[in-house]
């Protein structure tokens, strides 16, 4: 607990968020005050829209109360504007700012597009929402799985042309099959777990080689394609970084069995586009499922709309009506770590920007 020596402890909620969820955070500590001024936020269009409605505008008069808001509190809930700008801005204008508390999962990102240098960012901590989004992503994740078994862009493609075939093509068993997942962090680990419900074998990538209860093995990046020539299906979780560009290049497709089913619900920038539309016509990849892509919104030309063996997903597949209490609940954990003087956890990089 905060003692009376501690000075008192600002909290500005800078994003959306349903005032129901306000007492959460209140109650964490009796000494901590809790700036919320609705009228400030643009409304959500749906369950935990950080951004909020793109046709709200604050009066120059609101502008300078948001601005006053976020900048005398030590702490936020949320970049403010959810944009890099905003999170430049404050971390200009607000000599208290100790850490900020993002709402994505992957927000080094947004900390690198803001181009703060390293002596600002060091000023400051920034946490991520990771692991709150880990169980959509994995269902997201087995569905697409489940999907490229059972031959459902077919189906779909035969319904709408009201087909009924005569030679009937069996389906794949997802029991006994073997899934690779390139990032086994919370993400891939909650995949793991689901795919292991459904009698999958799993191995996958970390950045440090360790056993992982129920994986079969574990390799660093350099060991992906080594693992791939076993894999039925691959699901890659990995964050954009230097280090991750266009993995998943020509050489990598190349490397897994005909007929593997590809899931990305990592950051599209690890997937050379071109090489996966490649792999997809030559029959390596027997279907993918993406809700990531390389540039976001997926581009009107892109191939990959119209290629009959893809399912796009607008990075839509974190979300949950879940996901605002979710990360309510997880910065209060924080809340409390930092009021004990504790090392918070999911903090960003600021050398690798994850």
């Amino acid at each position: 607990m905060m003692n009376s020596m501690t000075p008192p402890l600002t909290v500005a909620i800078a994003v959306p968020l349903e005032a129901e969820l306000l007492d959460r955070i209140r109650a964490v500590d009796p000494s901590v005050t809790v700036l919320y001024e609705p009228e400030l936020l643009p409304p959500e269009r749906y369950p935990a829209d950080h951004a909020g409605d793109p046709a709200f505008r604050r009066s120059p008069e609101q502008e300078e109360r948001y601005w006053a808001m976020v900048n005398q509190a030590q702490v936020l809930y949320g970049m403010p504007n959810e944009s890099p700008a905003g999170l430049a801005r404050v971390a200009g204008e607000n000599p208290h700012l100790q850490w900020v508390h993002a709402m994505a999962a992957g927000a080094g990102g947004a900390v690198k597009a803001s181009g703060l240098d390293q002596e600002t960012l060091q000023k400051f901590k920034v946490t991520t929402s990771a692991g709150v989004h880990a169980l959509p992503l994995a269902e997201f994740a087995t569905m697409g799985i489940l999907n490229g078994f059972k031959r459902t862009a077919e189906l779909v493609r035969d319904q709408e042309a009201k087909v009924w075939p005569e030679l009937r093509t069996p389906t794949r068993l997802v029991s006994g099959s073997t899934l690779v997942v390139a990032g086994l962090g919370e993400i891939g680990l909650e995949t793991a777990r689901l795919a292991r419900a459904l009698g999958m074998k799993v191995s996958g990538t970390k950045r440090t080689v360790e056993p992982l209860e129920g994986i079969e093995e574990v390799a660093t990046n350099d060991g992906l394609p080594a693992l791939l020539a076993a894999a039925d299906a691959v699901v890659n979780t990995l964050p954009g970084t230097p280090y991750t560009e266009k993995l998943f290049d020509r050489d990598v497709f190349a490397a897994m069995k005909p007929g593997t089913v590809f899931v990305n619900v990592g950051r599209g920038t690890v997937v050379d586009e071109e090489a996966l539309l490649e792999a997809l016509d030559n029959g390596q990849v027997s279907y993918a499922c993406l809700d990531v892509f390389a540039v976001e919104p997926l581009p009107q030309d892109s191939p990959l709309w119209s290629h009959p063996n893809v399912l796009v997903s607008p990075h839509t597949s974190a979300l949950s009506a879940a996901e605002n209490r979710l990360i309510t609940e997880r910065f209060c954990g924080n809340l409390r770590i930092f009021l004990d003087g504790g090392e918070l956890p999911h903090l960003v990089d600021t050398v690798h920007f994850y």
